[in-house]
């Protein structure tokens, strides 16, 4: 696969056959043929430029946004969760990695006297899944912080990008570049009151804690919401709160989310997720965009 020299010289982990439930907040999914963990920034574009042009690959963070279909992943898949993880300040603005959770970036973010990031702890997954899906909550949006980003291509090639390049809307963002994917981000934030920041993002979670179900595997929303209404009203209006397919369950706390019991498949899950928009597209007549994503699929 890889040119020999270069297998000796890389400093992460490759596995090969590797089961993908450990891999993504549903637990749920086949093998991966290979899974790299680099060791950092240089380890990563080491082993890209080392794949032959033809392996599909594919990158992930904390995989909190997505599912892995049962059959599992042809290719290359990467994991920059505990590899891209350096943050610090930096001429002002916040340097960090695409490897780092948002829970930290928010509690940096705090700690460092800045306001405006709060809203990140609410959000599960990493920067990389953050900057790639414009993640948001309680009004909060991951592009409004970001002042410029440093992206990787498919050949290891590293760029780095100003936030005016990227056209960022609700839960998406249109790259100026296909085949790129996110390593780091610089944010500017104002300065503010830090006691006044813990209080609003220690709220945040409490209503996080008090309305999803966190004790169990769940991707968060699976769709987001449409203009002027919640998924999770119409799904609920459905009837559909609390139902089972297999080993997954429409969540009884909160209807946008879909929860693995213990056992459940990616196909339940598939299933469910076909259920709830086939649902609310008739009785509503209103097209839910899924905002998980599955992987493999374009």
């Amino acid at each position: 696969m890889m040119a020999a020299m270069q297998t000796t010289e890389l400093r992460g982990e490759l596995k090969l056959n590797e089961s993908m439930q450990r891999y993504n907040s549903w637990r749920v999914g086949g093998h991966a043929e290979r899974l790299y963990i680099p060791a950092d920034l240089a380890d990563l574009q080491q082993f890209l430029a080392g794949l032959p042009a033809h392996e599909p690959r594919y990158v992930l963070g904390l995989g909190s946004n997505l599912l892995v279909p049962d059959e599992g992943i042809k290719g290359t898949v990467v994991v920059m969760h505990n590899a891209l993880n350096q943050m610090h300040l930096e001429h002002g603005s916040v340097y960090v990695e695409a490897g780092v959770t948002t829970a930290k970036v928010a509690r940096f973010c705090i700690k460092s006297g800045l306001r405006g990031a709060e809203f990140l702890a609410g959000i599960p997954g990493t920067m990389g899944g953050a900057l790639a899906m414009n993640a948001g909550c309680h009004g909060g949006e991951t592009w409004n912080l970001v002042s410029k980003v440093m992206t990787l291509d498919h050949h290891g090639e590293l760029h780095q990008r100003h936030r005016d390049e990227f056209v960022a809307s609700y839960r998406h963002v249109q790259m100026p570049r296909a085949k790129e994917w996110f390593v780091a981000a610089w944010l500017t934030l104002p300065e503010g009151d830090s006691a006044q920041a813990e209080a609003e993002m220690k709220q945040l979670l409490a209503k996080r804690l008090a309305t999803q179900p966190l004790n169990m595997p769940n991707a968060g929303s699976t769709f987001r919401n449409p203009p002027g209404d919640h998924a999770a009203r119409l799904i609920e209006a459905c009837g559909l709160k609390g139902k089972v397919i297999g080993g997954a369950q429409i969540s009884e706390k909160h209807a946008n989310f879909i929860v693995n019991l213990g056992n459940a498949s990616a196909m339940d899950i598939q299933q469910l997720i076909d259920l709830m928009r086939e649902s609310v597209q008739e009785k509503f007549g209103v097209q839910l965009q899924q905002e998980v994503k599955v992987l493999g699929q374009a």
